[in-house]
């Protein structure tokens, strides 16, 4: 029952306050100037929404449309400051780390996660047509999260006696053989009760999919958890999985003081000389380097103003040299290791110092959005990940017209008093 006006003012004020969905409930129901803003012109029950009505409607926007409604802000930003059409952009680039909202993942509380769900969802299954094959689901979980608990609280030992070693080390073998015994018959049992709802019960495979996830998941953790600890083997890290609810978070490790690991995704941002976000990549299973040129090839194709386009190191590739040279007329990307006399001199040059120094003001862009809500996305799914960073870029930008159209008006004002006086 919400309009997509409704939905975006909403949308973009989440995302500008950092708010959740109860206080946009409080401002949509209570605030005066919202309530005019999405078109209430009294107060009566009929114009006032619900908490989960704002949940349902405020998801349904997709990542593409809010990119086009990006567009036309930008456009409005720049025929305020831009001084003619053909006025060059200058544009700086830079990545930084959205976090998932995760715990922090172990092996054994990721199995712990996995097998409790598919406990939790069979017995949902079973509950929905009046079966009591998991009756003692709750108890089942405890006893699983007794298991975990023991994995948990022995520790490694640091005795110089090797005995003593020894027999610590054993317990600890011995607690996780426990634990991977009981998460695989609990899983041997949602097998079963799965393959029975299908089979007896016609339960289509669509209602069974969570609960596949989940099995699949603690398979996967078992197999891990028996090769890493049993057999002392190293897990490859493109075999990890860090959350299996939000299953797309990677280990994010990029050398910050105090910042050991983040876990989320890289979104890649590019801003130009006004401060306006032109467009925004969230980087799935990529680095720097790989999303340099599909990035400028996208910006140009939407802003062909632009003229120059500035990285950091960290996107260099000779391939990319290359080919930003051929999409734009003056790249601004840093070579890695020492240069050669030719790099050095290009280096040098005083239009790419000048453009190198202002790249840092990219990070202002950066502290915005994380200021505005985009340090860690609470939405579930990477979908919903990509339309959280949507939103982000979207409000931010809004903000940053605001900002203009306030300033003119300030100096509109100022102005005017000059010339009274």
């Amino acid at each position: 029952g919400m309009s997509q006006w409704q939905i975006l003012v909403l949308g973009v004020l989440r995302l500008g306050l950092n708010a959740d969905y109860d206080r946009i409930g409080e401002l949509a129901n209570q605030h005066r100037t919202v309530r005019q803003m999405l078109g209430h012109a009294d107060w009566s029950e009929a114009s006032q929404w619900h908490v989960q009505t704002l949940k349902d409607n405020l998801r349904l926007f997709t990542p593409e449309v809010l990119g086009r409604i990006n567009q036309v802000v930008v456009g409005a930003g720049h025929d305020l400051v831009k001084n003619g059409p053909d006025e060059a952009l200058a544009v700086r680039c830079d990545s930084f780390v959205v976090e998932t909202d995760v715990h922090f993942p172990t092996d054994t509380n990721l199995l712990f996660d996995a097998v409790r769900k598919a406990i939790e969802t069979s017995a949902g299954l079973c509950d929905e047509l009046g079966l009591s094959d998991w009756r003692q689901s709750a108890y089942n979980v405890r006893c699983l999260k007794k298991a975990y608990r023991r994995t948990q609280q022995l520790k490694r030992s640091k005795a110089k006696d090797e005995d003593k070693r020894a027999e610590r080390d054993a317990a600890i073998a011995q607690a996780h053989r426990d634990y991977l015994d009981l998460a695989e018959s609990f899983l041997a049992r949602a097998r079963e009760t799965r393959g029975r709802l299908h089979v007896a019960y016609r339960v289509p495979e669509m209602q069974l999919a969570s609960l596949d996830d989940y099995i699949a998941h603690g398979e996967r953790q078992i197999d891990q958890i028996d090769r890493r600890v049993l057999q002392g083997e190293r897990i490859a890290h493109g075999e990890k999985v860090f959350s299996i609810f939000e299953p797309h978070t990677e280990w994010i490790s990029k050398g910050k003081a105090g910042v050991p690991v983040e876990l989320g995704l890289r979104v890649a941002i590019s801003e130009d000389q006004h401060g306006f976000i032109l467009n925004y990549r969230v980087m799935e299973k990529e680095t720097d380097d790989q999303v340099a040129v599909p990035m400028t090839e996208q910006l140009v194709a939407h802003f062909p103003a632009v003229q120059s386009i500035s990285f950091d190191k960290g996107f260099h590739s000779p391939e990319n040299q290359r080919r930003l040279a051929e999409i734009v007329p003056f790249p601004v990307l840093p070579k890695k290791g020492k240069p050669s006399a030719e790099q050095l001199a290009d280096e040098q040059s005083p239009r790419f110092v000048h453009l190198r120094r202002r790249h840092s003001g990219v990070e202002s862009a950066i502290n915005a959005l994380e200021a505005h809500g985009l340090d860690i996305c609470p939405d579930h799914g990477i979908h919903g990940f990509k339309r959280y960073v949507a939103l982000a870029a979207l409000g931010r930008n809004i903000h940053r017209l605001g900002a203009i159209l306030l300033g003119q008006e300030a100096e509109e004002e100022r102005r005017r008093k000059r010339r009274a006086a």
